[in-house]
């Protein structure tokens, strides 16, 4: 989701798949936008027109009844105008906030359903900018700057036409300047977009340093980084700035540069319109009528000129978002995939191999059964390989050789959704939202009370629920931060309880936990156990002495497998580890 450096005809094919993904669904709209546009064109061409007949019939020939006619034709005129103006901005700005709404929807939803190896690739910062800044910059380009480039044209267009019919040779002049303004606009353009993607990246790098200060601020604090890392944020910072006063001045400098342009060219035409006017070949009113077209006609042209820099910075936007979007997973129900039959729970790996995305080998040749209602344990050190064969059953990972089966069944060969219902997960760092008890137990699923409480009972966390300020109904902050790690232990126990699938996989779950909590988490595991198949990682071998087969993994391989009492008499990498967290060096 990292932002790349787009081509001219990348930044068109982004502008164009914008007004095609995200415009077009709001047709209606649009349509009544652009119909209140040429209403406005109109207005502004009839109102410029009227001062031809105003100067001629009425400074001129004293005509006392068109003295009052065309004054109340010029008010009705700008009133219509005025009220197609706040009809299209009400119709753009309801337009323009959908088009955030249906870009975050589905960038989230193409990031919720992308591969786990895809969302570690993803700095959660490029995702925070892309929800926050680049959906607004979208915004800007499909409603600003697509209908607003229309509205201009549309605008010019009838400006231009009074004009031409007030003087076609004087109306050719005046467009002699349109190239040369064109010309700077998209020189402009080029350094906004450079500057827009600049930009984009310096904020992404500021979302991920501020998530990770405050992720880590405990370390931050015991190490006294607080102001190193604020000057690591105020270096970001001042590089987002820059490119930020960059973007800015070429959006500053369109407008004058055009009318400047634009002045040059209405000198050159009131010295020729003056002469033939002094010569007799122009008459006051029609050169009046077409000067006032003209000014009118520098409004919509620098606008233009600034919308050349809004588009720039939305296509670069579009092009990065759309990149993520365009993400697509790997891992998905492939053709004829059945649903899982009512699983047993027994899992076993034949020959499996996997490598992570960058070549790096994580799992060779793994071979095992764990019965049905088994308990098996995999451990070893850092990096041996547990936790990918963990993520292997539910398919978080493919393997690339070998077959993982549950209950005889390819787990490649069953739909992801009936595969993944048959497995409940606790990990170490027990997932929770910010919501309440209840809506944290029960995600996902509709429950009664009674199998609440009771799931709660056997996670051993019914008692300190119920002395909670508002009991099942209490909001436990982000990530649960307003409970213990015990605590919210037992309430991601209490939800697998509740999903009461035969499969059982615990990652370190009671790892990070006090003596204490352990005593009250791993108890209630011993209940959540009862009956499933469980696949267990530990590092603390404590937790794992009961388990029916201990697998111990190195570089990826089984080196040893059998009972914890099977495991000790043999002095190999096992009896290393235990012996080391015996003495109080833990594997």
């Amino acid at each position: 989701m990292n932002a790349h450096h787009p081509s001219q005809g990348a930044t068109g094919s982004a502008i164009f798949r914008l007004a095609r993904a995200y415009l077009a669904p709001h047709w209606r709209g649009v349509t009544v936008a652009m119909l209140a546009m040429g209403v406005i064109a109109a207005c502004s061409g009839l109102a410029a027109w009227l001062l031809d007949p105003a100067i001629d019939k009425i400074f001129i020939e004293k005509n006392q009844t068109l003295l009052w006619q065309i004054p109340l034709a010029i008010v009705g005129v700008m009133l219509l105008r005025a009220g197609a103006e706040i009809l299209q901005a009400s119709i753009i700005n309801r337009i323009g906030h959908g088009i955030i709404a249906d870009v975050q929807v589905k960038l989230f939803d193409r990031l919720v359903q992308a591969d786990l190896a895809q969302l570690q690739a993803i700095r959660s910062g490029d995702t925070l900018s892309s929800f926050l800044y680049d959906a607004g910059l979208i915004r800007e380009a499909a409603t600003n700057g697509i209908l607003g480039l229309v509205r201009n044209l549309v605008m010019l267009l009838a400006l231009g036409v009074v004009m031409f019919i007030q003087d076609p040779v004087l109306t050719v002049l005046a467009l002699g300047a349109a190239p040369v303004a064109y010309l700077l606009t998209r020189r402009l353009s080029k350094r906004t977009r450079k500057a827009a993607k600049g930009s984009m990246a310096e904020t992404a790098n500021l979302a991920a340093r501020i998530i990770d200060s405050l992720d880590g601020v405990r370390i931050l604090k015991v190490h006294n980084q607080e102001h190193a890392e604020t000057e690591r944020v105020r270096t970001i910072i001042a590089r987002r700035v820059k490119h930020i006063v960059a973007a800015a001045n070429a959006k500053v400098a369109a407008g004058p540069m055009t009318e400047a342009v634009g002045g040059i060219g209405a000198a050159i035409i009131i010295a020729y319109a003056g002469w033939r006017g002094l010569t007799g070949g122009m008459e006051l009113g029609d050169f009046v009528s077409f000067l006032t077209a003209l000014l009118m006609a520098f409004q919509p042209l620098r606008q233009l000129a600034n919308l050349q820099t809004v588009i720039a910075e939305g296509a670069a936007a579009a092009d990065r978002t759309f990149t993520a979007m365009d993400l697509k997973p790997t891992i998905i129900d492939q053709p004829g995939a059945k649903t899982l039959e009512a699983p047993r729970g027994e899992i076993t790996f034949e020959n499996v191999s996997f490598a992570y995305g960058d070549g790096t080998p994580a799992v060779h040749n793994v071979s095992f059964t764990a019965k049905p209602g088994e308990t098996i344990a995999l451990v070893g050190p850092s990096g041996a390989g547990k936790t990918t064969i963990l993520n292997l059953i539910p398919r978080f990972f493919e393997a690339q050789s070998g077959q993982v089966l549950i209950d005889g069944q390819d787990v490649r060969q069953v739909t992801l959704g009936s595969l993944r219902q048959a497995i409940a997960l606790v990990t170490q760092d027990p997932v929770l939202f910010d919501d309440t008890v209840r809506a944290n137990i029960c995600y996902g699923q509709d429950v009664p009370e009674g199998a609440l409480v009771a799931a709660a009972q056997a996670a051993d966390a019914h008692e300190f629920i119920t002395k909670l300020p508002q009991g099942y109904d209490t909001p436990i902050g982000e990530a649960g931060n307003r409970l213990s790690g015990g605590q919210k232990q037992r309430l991601a126990i209490a939800r697998a309880m509740l999903k009461d699938a035969p499969i059982l996989l615990l990652d370190e779950a009671t790892s990070a936990l006090d003596t204490q909590s352990e005593r009250h988490v791993q108890a209630a595991i011993d209940r959540l156990a009862q009956g499933r198949t469980v696949v267990v990682i530990a590092h603390r071998l404590s937790t794992i002495k009961a388990a029916d087969c201990i697998y111990v993994l190195d570089q990826g391989r089984i080196v040893e497998q059998g009972t914890h009492a099977d495991l000790l008499k043999t002095s190999g990498l096992y009896a290393k580890l235990y012996r080391q967290f015996e003495t109080g060096v833990e594997a």
